[in-house]
């Protein structure tokens, strides 16, 4: 579905972004993921031509993307970011219908497809006139998905869109997302610094370090083999959360008998 090939992105005498080679298969969902200055954003924005590339090729559904215009590309790919990006002046409506209205759907038509994406992403239908100022991070997140899926896309790119939400709304909404991108069968590229995240979502990982590909292969590929340090330092987080959790839900040690006589514990009943 996607194809990048030898990617490059240079401001000035800076590589952001070095011969980067990847595909994505179709209904896949691959993380692009490592540290600040990685290049995972810049990535992201290459295959939509937010940022055009130095040099290479990005290929979607076989077809290069080199003709076409960015706002043609763009509108065929459902986008994310963590900021949301909705429009303050527009009712939570008249933003999922946005991409619609480009795309020359008629009235009835997108009063429908509104409705629907609502309540896909579990909104409740009042939501619809409200203004983006009256709603909370993870309501705004979702009309974003909304939004981003309402023009029947078939390839989704996100960049840390649960970033800023608490940890009970980011959980509730990977799992939706997981459940719609399986429903629909989207392609999806998603970046992100978190490697629990990655490691949750992913059906591959593709680590980035200072623009170059270090490595990419499934969670599990990545836990049992990870390619160098840098990865195995990114990996050590979730393993010491792991223990850390695994440890409070066992309790303390049971102290042997001969500490508990000392302090004046006793033997056990």
């Amino acid at each position: 579905m996607i194809e990048l090939r030898r990617l490059t992105k240079r401001y000035g005498d800076s590589v952001v972004v070095r011969e980067l080679s990847l595909s994505v298969a179709k209904g896949e969902l691959l993380v692009l993921l490592g540290g600040s200055g990685s290049g995972k954003t810049t990535t992201l924005k290459m295959v939509n031509r937010l940022i055009p590339p130095s040099s290479g090729e990005v290929r979607i559904d076989g077809a290069s993307t080199d003709g076409l215009e960015g706002h043609v590309l763009r509108r065929k790919i459902g986008y994310v970011f963590q900021k949301i990006g909705l429009f303050p002046h527009m009712t939570v409506a008249d933003n999922v219908a946005t991409p619609l209205s480009l795309a020359g759907w008629g009235e009835e038509r997108t009063t429908a497809r509104v409705t629907e994406m609502l309540e896909m992403v579990d909104l409740e239908p009042s939501i619809a006139q409200r203004f983006p100022r009256e709603l909370s991070g993870g309501q705004a997140q979702r009309v974003g998905f909304a939004r981003a899926l309402a023009a029947e896309p078939k390839l989704m790119l996100l960049d840390e869109p649960f970033g800023a939400l608490d940890p009970v709304t980011r959980d509730k909404l990977q799992q939706e997302f997981l459940a719609i991108r399986r429903r629909l069968e989207l392609t999806a590229v998603f970046v992100t610094h978190d490697m629990v995240e990655a490691l949750l979502i992913a059906d591959r990982i593709a680590v980035l370090k200072e623009g170059v590909l270090v490595q990419v292969g499934t969670p599990r590929e990545l836990l049992d083999s990870p390619a160098d340090e840098y990865v195995e330092r990114l990996l050590e987080m979730p393993r010491r959360q792991a223990r850390t959790v695994a440890e409070l839900i066992a309790g303390p040690p049971d102290e042997p008998a001969a500490t508990r006589e000392a302090q004046g514990g006793g033997a056990p009943p």
